[in-house]
């Protein structure tokens, strides 16, 4: 994870609220007439921003306008992407395409059919609302194809979990405020609800949540489970635990370096460096060897207990989880090392 910057941060813009000025500005350029130099919208929460210009194109019947993505101190992998919308005439009220760049929902689980556009229904709500308003001030039918494209986005959505949520193709328009505000970790979170609701409707029974690409590749190796099965948890085992407590599957796999799995089997459910450390003294309790407290890291306390620590780690995190999330899913732990061997393992 990117280290977060000090000082105050810089918010920023989502593709959802990027598409709806691009959509605004070629609606005025379409009915109005000429491109505006920038383009103001209203986001769900009240907020006003303005956006420049950063392309426009124009053809018999429709017209086009780019804004250029700025997430604000995000680490967002769609910072500096262009964002465009062609406007066309049709009728039917609105109806949206998915251009160059942006992918289509080819599995069930999301919020948008199977064979739409991956425009949310937020941004959705947005452009429909822009197409409305600028209708109405033109004097025009609120009937619109609304293509959304960002060039080079099918090999940028490669690094977001797109293609394992079964969107293919590019990249999807988001966002629920129009607002990407540094560091939330709300996008991430996000997107582990979105993968168990897509593993939900496709009737999988046993999903799996690692802390890195590692663990990951050891746990669906482990059980051969299919990538919409893995799900990208990361350090926010709370965000993953709490959203299947609601929304449950049978059997649900968490695997981890023993750090992370120690934090967890202490309770904690943000495992980041940042917000939750180990508690070495527990540690050496747990296997009764008082002198793992001295250790600088569960890593070096597991150097020097070995395996039977990797196997306590499990128990105890498997206790913690079935003892706050196990009323309609059982569970399972893989701990490993940073080769990537299994050094402890539990089941309920």
């Amino acid at each position: 994870m990117t280290r977060k910057p000090d000082g105050p941060l810089r918010r920023g813009w989502t593709t959802g609220a990027c598409a709806t000025a691009a959509t605004k500005a070629a609606l005025q350029r379409l009915w109005g007439g000429t491109f505006p130099q920038d383009v103001t919208i209203t986001l769900p929460r009240g907020e006003t921003p303005v956006f420049a210009l950063a392309h426009t194109d124009e053809g018999p019947g429709w017209a086009e306008v780019g804004i250029t993505k700025d997430a604000g101190d995000d680490p967002d992998v769609t910072h500096g992407a262009l964002i465009k919308v062609r406007v066309s005439a049709s009728s039917g009220g609105v109806i949206f395409r998915a251009g160059e760049g942006v992918g289509r929902v080819t599995r069930p689980g999301l919020p948008i059919p199977v064979g739409d556009p991956a425009i949310n229904p937020v941004p959705r709500d947005m452009m429909t609302a822009v197409v409305a308003a600028q209708a109405l001030a033109h004097g025009q039918p609120p009937d619109v194809t609304i293509t959304v494209g960002i060039p080079g986005g099918a090999e940028i959505a490669r690094r977001t979990w797109n293609p394992r949520l079964g969107i293919e193709g590019g990249l999807s328009i988001l966002g629920t405020t129009g607002v990407v505000r540094p560091f939330s970790c709300a996008a991430w979170i996000a997107s582990i609800h979105r993968g168990v609701d897509v593993a939900r409707a496709a009737g999988l029974p046993h999903v799996a949540g690692c802390t890195g690409a590692t663990s990951e590749r050891v746990v669906q190796g482990l059980y051969d489970l299919p990538d919409h099965a893995m799900l990208d948890m990361g350090d926010f085992a709370g965000g993953m635990l709490k959203y299947l407590s609601r929304h449950p599957v049978a059997h649900v796999t968490i695997g981890g370096g023993i750090g992370k799995l120690a934090k967890l089997a202490q309770g904690e459910l943000d495992l980041h460096s940042s917000r939750s450390q180990v508690d070495l003294g527990a540690l050496a309790r747990l296997v009764d060897q008082p002198q793992l407290a001295e250790a600088a890291t569960a890593l070096q306390a597991y150097q020097i207990a070995g395996k039977p620590l990797g196997e306590a780690v499990a128990r105890k995190a498997l206790a913690q989880v079935t003892d706050r999330f196990g009323a309609h899913m059982t569970f399972d732990i893989v701990v490993i090392d940073r080769a990537g061997e299994i050094i402890g393992r539990a089941a309920s």
